[in-house]
């Protein structure tokens, strides 16, 4: 079989299958959402939920399942998390009400986090040094794929069969792409195996960081998410100390403080996608109730974003591996801030033309930021930490993507209110999008200097030809 299909080969297409499911399901659940609320109620808190809810599961249990991939073995936590991701998006497109849908969007993140705490980590142990730049380009240009298939697929999907038909496709492929690394994965990768998985430490990690981002997301609506939130703070600094105590722990604190490349291009990692993530639900919101276009024209519109983001990926991941990470990655990060600021003045009148064009041009940021920070993270650590240094990547990126989400419902909540999202409360919806992109742009340029602190010359950990396989 390996003869037919080398081992690098037959784990970059696992990965790569499935790096498309989430971005294609997200992306094309941003453009439901109105479809959503025609069926199950217009709550723009609750239908914020539905995305925040899924992103905050991801995030608070990637780094505990990192950490037992490592342990117990990276395939078969990939596997199992890529058969329940399944399992609930199916669960997902039979949901009765909006609070079922939610609850089973949690639980489908569960799952996100046994696939991409294990997946990166997989592809870094098998893939070495020299080539590792083109592997990660290729899965982050993957992503995009899945980015712009969601708006174009999805618009299709929830015009003509409805928004659940979304989630059913994305339940089969997910088993196909279970069957798959079952099929072509041999050997198992446990970098840590005899180790001890720290318990104690990943349920107040879990604790924690859920009553942090609860509190976050919530502190416009819910009266006690202000004591929530200083509660997981303190329960953070607990976590953290106590980590700093064990000989196993799930959190290398001392990675973070000794490693500056790691550090940083983590700190930039989480910045970015702050910055960024919740573009796609406000321009579909806009495209929809404020511009009157239905769900595949603005499927159509929003692909001109994801589509250079695929496009320019494998060559931004390339080029990391001959020069400087940093420098790429902060330029991206820059003209990423400049598209950003631009969507400051959006309006009711905008120009279609100027928004294709300007997601466009964060499509080029971010396609140049990703794949070379990428490569910073994984390059920075040495190879029994490949699970530990993924879950904080993917840590970093999920945390992100709830902040920016938390944002928007913030703002969404302030400006809209009971007036729901609908084509009538358009004004107030303009309102909220440009108060969104401020603050997103601000967060950018805090990023642009958050990747060029960690310096211009990365150091890579030492390295084997081929990685390990137990």
């Amino acid at each position: 079989m390996n003869r037919i299909l080398p081992l690098e080969t037959a784990v970059l297409i696992v990965v790569m299958a499935t790096s498309f499911l989430t971005p294609f399901m997200g992306s094309a659940v941003n453009l439901s959402i109105p479809a959503i609320a025609a069926e199950f109620g217009d709550n723009a808190l609750l239908l914020g939920w539905m995305v925040t809810g899924y992103l905050l599961t991801s995030a608070v249990f990637l780094l505990p399942f990192g950490r037992y991939a490592d342990i117990v073995g990276r395939k078969k936590v990939f596997i199992a998390g890529t058969v329940l991701f399944s399992l609930f998006a199916a669960l997902s497109g039979l949901a009765w009400s909006l609070t079922s849908l939610i609850w089973f969007r949690a639980a489908q993140g569960i799952a996100s986090a046994m696939i991409f705490s294990t997946g990166m980590a997989i592809l870094t142990t098998v893939y070495p040094a020299p080539k590792r730049g083109k592997a990660m380009g290729l899965t982050a240009a993957v992503v995009y794929i899945g980015l712009a298939a969601g708006p174009v697929l999805g618009g299709v999907m929830n015009h003509y069969l409805g928004w659940r038909s979304i989630f059913h496709f994305t339940a089969i492929i997910g088993i196909l792409a279970a069957l798959l690394a079952i099929w072509r994965l041999e050997g198992e990768w446990a970098g840590a195996r005899g180790e001890t998985f720290d318990f104690i430490g990943s349920t107040g990690y879990i604790l924690a960081l859920s009553a942090v981002l609860y509190g976050f997301s919530s502190i416009s609506s819910v009266i006690w998410a202000k004591y929530i939130l200083v509660a997981g703070l303190a329960l953070m600094a607990l976590f953290l100390h106590h980590q700093s105590r064990q000989q196993h722990p799930i959190l290398q604190v001392e990675l973070f403080r000794q490693n500056k490349v790691f550090a940083y291009s983590n700190l930039a990692a989480m910045i970015n996608y702050s910055a960024t993530f919740a573009v796609g639900f406000l321009i579909s919101l806009h495209l929809q109730l404020v511009m009157g276009y239905d769900s595949q024209m603005a499927g159509l519109i929003l692909l001109s974003q994801p589509v250079l983001m695929a496009a320019l990926s494998p060559f931004a991941g390339t080029l990391s591996d001959r020069i400087s990470p940093s420098i790429l990655a902060s330029w991206g990060m820059g003209i990423t801030a400049l598209g950003l600021f631009l969507f400051v003045f959006i309006s009711v009148d905008t120009y279609l033309g100027l928004i294709i064009a300007n997601l466009a041009l964060i499509g080029v940021g971010f396609a140049l930021f990703a794949s070379p920070n990428n490569n910073a993270i994984m390059s920075a650590v040495e190879k029994k930490l490949y699970g530990v240094a993924s879950s904080s990547l993917g840590t970093m990126r999920l945390v992100g993507q709830a902040v920016s989400m938390a944002v928007v419902t913030l703002l969404i909540a302030s400006f809209v209110g009971d007036a729901g999202l609908n084509k009538n409360s358009a004004p107030m919806i303009v309102a909220a999008s440009r108060a969104s992109f401020m603050v997103f742009t601000a967060i950018c340029i805090i990023g642009v200097f958050a990747s060029l602190a960690r310096g211009s010359k990365e150091r890579s950990a030492p390295d084997d030809a081929k990685g390990q396989q137990d």
